[in-house]
């Protein structure tokens, strides 16, 4: 079971999310709040407003799950841990998969969103200007080889026995771990740093 705790500004916004994701198969909205001060421990909090981020105790590091449409906030995820981006619009499904991949320590995103994220904040570059990425978990890995084996999404996902939405979102944190924006530039970066077998 996945505890989340929602914190959103508004009251009709904290009704809606415990409502959608209260009805979602292993989760459980364990508070809500307009502030962060005294939530309990969740394992995901999804929050509406970057504006909670500095308000939050960075000791605990927990997985954040923004939701919101203004691309200047996802800047503001970029120190962080474990974080997730959706628009405020995603379904209960993208909703769900996200949370699951959070939970599993996965960085999750809406593809538009991080690509904006990738603009704005390249990714450092070695001295022969191979990027410097995060390590891929064994599910990112997993996840590559099998795009690498030309399978589309619903393959990979009967393969692994996970939901379609979620290969798409280790296919978005792949993207943003390899700072790529297609799944032949990330079979390629992963063949050129031997994470692939061709």
């Amino acid at each position: 079971m996945i505890r989340v705790a929602v914190l959103a500004p508004a009251l009709a916004l904290r009704i809606g999310l415990r409502e959608v994701m209260g009805g979602l198969p292993d989760v459980e909205v364990v508070a809500e709040s307009g502030l962060p001060q005294g939530l309990p421990a969740a394992d995901v909090w999804v929050l509406t407003s970057a504006d909670f981020i500095g308000e939050m105790d960075q000791e605990k590091a927990q997985p954040l799950l923004l939701l919101t449409d203004d691309p200047d906030e996802v800047a503001r995820l970029s120190g962080l841990p474990v974080w997730g981006i959706l628009p405020l619009d995603a379904s209960a499904e993208e909703l769900s998969a996200a949370l699951h991949a959070l939970a599993e320590g996965l960085w999750v995103g809406a593809p538009a969103l991080v690509q904006s994220l990738l603009e704005r904040h390249p990714l450092p570059m070695l001295e022969h200007g191979e990027q410097v990425v995060n390590r891929l978990t064994e599910r990112e890995r997993q996840v590559l080889q099998l795009t690498a084996q030309g399978l589309p999404n619903k393959q990979i996902a009967s393969e692994l026995e996970i939901s379609e939405n979620t290969v798409k979102f280790h296919l978005s944190s792949l993207y943003a771990k390899l700072g790529v924006t297609s799944r032949t530039e990330a079979v390629r970066a992963g063949a050129r740093r031997g994470w692939v077998v061709l």
